[in-house]
């Protein structure tokens, strides 16, 4: 068989198991944020937190909960790093310096999971799953349940409340990720993922040399790590250490795990608003972009140029031989639109226009489909914009959802879509111009050197994860910058599209009438499409031309 048809094959597989799980995962989804039934461990949790379970929120209380959870998240990890040397299951390890340490927990608590050190010789076990690992399910559970108060903002009329932040989070843990973690978990150790307590284990290479594999609770972190688009890794190859990916069948479980939720997360916003045409309107969206964007990058590195790409029949510099490049190609893609991060092979060594592919698919905003519940909330602010722009064109009041679209919402709607790029642009443009950043770039003076810098910034800002490798980032300037850049990329759009959704929670629908758009219809999906891909190419391409189309072309 050929590369050609084993790629298309695995991404046939790969799009037939979304398919499979989409109605039941994404209705279950819904029942779980519906209902108004809790657990009996549900209920002891909500006795422990002080928690009113009937009581709803006011979009500014729940943006307040959000900010509080994670703000004592973040303090609870810094420490559990500063004090490692002191803990059981150490591995012998120090204490994690204050710089990274503030970078890290901002990382976690964020969703980005950038790594700028080596985890398996900077975090003992306990660190790992106790901190690391924790954080990747609340993290994940913070992205969805503000998800979830959006699409409430979308369904319900004429009150203030978007329901309660601590009922939301506590269901999505115990409903949904840990039960799907579980399974996955034993399904990844199965396929032969590492999961024990040791310190290590001595290998023999083909070469005759001997090296000492740290071991650990690789697979329980690895599978919430996909799972909640998180992409931290227990080892600095991420994805492509074999303890962590095994073979092509982890590879492609991995793959759909990273996208499971994301795409069966429109299935649970058309099932909330009562019309699943609006959930197949935004998947078709998300679909359509991660498909260019998934055969843009695999042309790229299959035809790049020169003498040791030709010779090899591909770009297979940085790749895992065990993936090849379609593998390849798709993780990379399916992990910079997931804002997962996680990567298979070194995104630093793609050719510059396949490398630049990744590069703008996060600038997207990661909404193809996105991360767990940020994706979702992405997209249905640009289709806001959308339908803004179309009602601009015909002269009428844009609605949305039977949701007048007033002056009140497109000044949310423009905050939102300023505020990543704006701490993108602005924090490359301080690195290159300050010395001490620019030393840090290995390709100096090269416009990959811009690259290395941009994608970082981009990866921050969009709490992706994943990095140009070049870049030697672990310096107090990149520590600081990146972790307040990762930090204001989280939160201030949850709080700003949170606002959005208590607007429009607040009016009484409109009727739909002949003049109003209809938002389920291939005619949305084509200038939604437009939309992204124009504020996008509009908001970046001046950097973009500096950066990967200069080395390109």
């Amino acid at each position: 068989m050929s590369d050609t048809a084993a790629g298309l094959l695995q991404v046939g597989l790969l799009v037939t198991l979304l398919a499979a799980v989409y109605r039941p995962l994404g209705g279950y989804m819904a029942r779980v944020y519906t209902s108004d039934k809790d657990t009996r461990v549900e209920r002891g949790a909500y006795k422990l937190l002080g928690v009113d379970s009937k009581a709803e929120q006011t979009w500014s209380v729940y943006a307040r909960s959000v900010l509080a959870f994670s703000f004592v998240g973040l303090i609870l990890l810094y420490v559990l790093q500063r004090v490692q040397a002191h803990l059981p299951l150490s591995r012998g390890l120090p204490n994690v310096e204050p710089g990274l340490a503030f970078n890290t927990a901002a990382s976690f608590v964020a969703n980005t999971n950038w790594q700028s050190y080596s985890p398996e010789v900077t975090m003992g076990h306990l660190v790992q799953f106790a901190g690391l690992a924790v954080q990747n399910f609340l993290s994940a559970s913070v992205g969805i349940v503000v998800a979830i108060a959006v699409i409430r903002g979308f369904a319900r009329t004429k009150t203030d409340r978007l329901g309660n932040f601590w009922v939301d989070l506590t269901r999505t843990v115990l409903r949904i990720l840990l039960p799907m973690a579980i399974v996955g978990g034993l399904l990844l150790v199965a396929m032969g993922v590492v999961q024990n307590f040791s310190g290590g284990h001595e290998v023999t290479s083909v070469v005759g040399q001997t090296q000492t594999i740290p071991g650990g609770p690789v697979a329980s972190q690895e599978i919430i790590k996909e799972l909640g688009t998180n992409g931290g890794g227990f080892y600095n190859a991420n994805s492509a250490h074999p303890f962590e990916n095994p073979n092509g069948l982890s590879n492609l479980f991995e793959i759909f795990l990273l996208l499971v939720i994301p795409v069966c997360l429109t299935r649970t916003f058309g099932v909330m608003v009562k019309d699943k045409r609006q959930g197949y309107a935004i998947l078709g969206v998300m679909t359509t972009l991660w498909v260019a964007f998934t055969f843009a990058a695999t042309m790229f590195e299959s035809q790049g140029s020169g003498t040791a790409t030709q010779a090899a029949g591909a770009a297979m510099e940085g790749k895992e031989t065990r993936f090849g490049i379609w593998a390849s190609a798709l993780f990379a893609s399916s992990t910079t639109g997931t804002s997962t991060g996680a990567v298979n092979s070194a995104h630093d060594s793609f050719t510059p226009l396949g490398g630049g592919t990744a590069l703008f698919h996060m600038m997207l905003g990661e909404v193809t489909p996105g991360g767990v519940g940020s994706g979702l909330y992405g997209m249905l602010v640009l289709a806001v914009l959308t339908v803004f722009v179309a009602g601009l064109m015909v002269g009428r009041t844009p609605e949305y959802l039977k949701k007048k679209i007033t002056a009140r919402e497109m000044k949310l709607v423009s905050l939102y879509i300023l505020a990543t790029p704006t701490l993108v642009l602005v924090g490359s443009a301080v690195a290159m111009g300050l010395a001490t950043a620019r030393a840090s770039i290995f390709n100096t003076g090269s416009p990959h050197g811009f690259s290395e810098v941009l994608y970082a910034f981009t990866s921050a800002g969009n709490n992706n994860g994943s990095a140009f490798g070049g870049l030697s980032a672990n310096i107090p300037f990149y520590n600081t910058a990146l972790g307040i850049v990762m930090l204001l990329g989280r939160f201030l759009p949850m709080v700003i599209v949170l606002a959005l959704a208590g607007s429009f929670a607040r009016q009484q629908p409109v009727p739909v009438n002949a003049g109003t758009l209809p938002t389920h219809k291939a005619l949305f999906v084509t200038m939604l499409v437009g939309v992204v891909l124009i504020v996008t190419g509009l908001t970046y391409f001046p950097a973009l031309t500096l950066g990967p189309l200069a080395e390109g072309l």
